[in-house]
């Protein structure tokens, strides 16, 4: 199968990610095989081929928003072959420790993670433990899928952990694969939407899609917002939206990696009892509960296929921004 792996990290107009021919994996026990159908192109992944990320694996195949089907499905008993299944970052938790104990098994200390840990999506074939792959809704073609299973996810949790009151208002800094899905998500429940990002194009969509305003990814709001998340992994910006929020708000910061915060201040950032939260990956909960939503109620998913022996290509075109939605690598 045709394989790509991070060769050593390093900006990607250095191209540090190389193309093998190598033999499919195998699945251990409780383990899936399945051909990889599509494969989200996630901001995570420039993480790790540039070395945001420190490396877990030397030499792994990024990629976890996998859309595939099933090869081999062992004894697990979960799927058959020839069923469509999703593949998404959260590949193992403990199930031991406190944090999986309490329902909190995001906060595994010995959780591994696709594309990082183990070898991920973009390939041919992958594999993953049957407990962790996702059911997916019927009513989305591939590429329309492949962002849902971390963009969408992730979007998810950062929503729930943003606290947006009933009918209140939300401001989303950043307009990637991610916001653009989230963004649905809060209109369908009500929530009036405010979009800071940069980029013509991304603005235009935010309107398109809903959002009651579209403006610089520093401006203010056009009015105090109530909850606001941060997708742009751009620690400048966290300043600015602490200061759109109203008095109780809350921000959620979405990303894995953000670069440094510039100081605050007290009075003008956090004081009337602001808030500032980080998301850190999802439960399998969260993952089941944000897919039945999207079966339930359709997303209009942006996505800009491109073919698997194009992946540096698709990075390089996330890192520069010259795309809104997401990108999604097709076998």
């Amino acid at each position: 199968m045709r394989a790509w792996r991070v060769a050593t990290p390093a900006p990607i107009d250095e191209i540090p990610i190389e193309q093998h021919t190598e033999a499919v994996p195998q699945p251990g026990d409780g383990e899936l095989l399945v051909r990889v159908l599509a494969c989200g192109v996630c901001r995570t992944d420039l993480h790790v081929v540039e070395g945001d990320l420190p490396v877990h694996r030397a030499h792994v195949v990024p990629g976890h928003e996998i859309v595939g089907e099933v090869v081999d499905a062992g004894a697990t008993g979960r799927f058959d072959v020839g069923q469509r299944v999703g593949i998404p970052w959260l590949r193992h938790t403990c199930g031991q420790c406190r944090y999986c104990l309490r329902g909190s098994e995001n906060l595994c200390p010995r959780s591994f993670y696709t594309g990082w840990d183990h070898d991920g999506g973009y390939a041919e074939y992958a594999t993953v433990p049957a407990d962790y792959a996702l059911e997916l809704p019927t009513n989305y073609s591939d590429t329309e899928l492949a962002p849902l299973l971390c963009a969408g996810i992730i979007g998810y949790r950062a929503l729930l952990r943003a606290q947006v009151p009933a009918n209140g208002t939300l401001g989303i800094y950043g307009f990637g694969g991610s916001a653009h899905l989230t963004a649905q998500v809060a209109l369908a429940r009500g929530i009036r939407v405010h979009v800071m990002t940069r980029g013509s194009a991304a603005q235009e969509l935010a309107r398109e899609l809903g959002a009651a305003s579209a403006q610089g990814a520093a401006d203010p709001p056009p009015e105090p917002l109530d909850s606001a998340i941060l997708f742009a992994p751009v620690g400048e910006l966290v300043p600015p939206a602490l200061e759109a929020l109203d008095s109780g708000g809350t921000l959620a910061v979405a990303g894995i990696h953000l670069s440094d915060i510039p100081p605050l201040n007290y009075q003008q950032h956090l004081f009337l009892e602001r808030q500032l939260r980080s998301v850190t990956s999802n439960t399998r909960a969260d993952a089941a509960e944000f897919l039945r939503f999207a079966g339930e109620h359709h997303l209009d998913v942006t996505s800009h296929p491109y073919a698997l022996d194009a992946a540096p290509q698709a990075l390089a075109d996330l890192s520069a921004g010259r795309f809104s939605g997401a990108a999604v690598l097709v076998p």
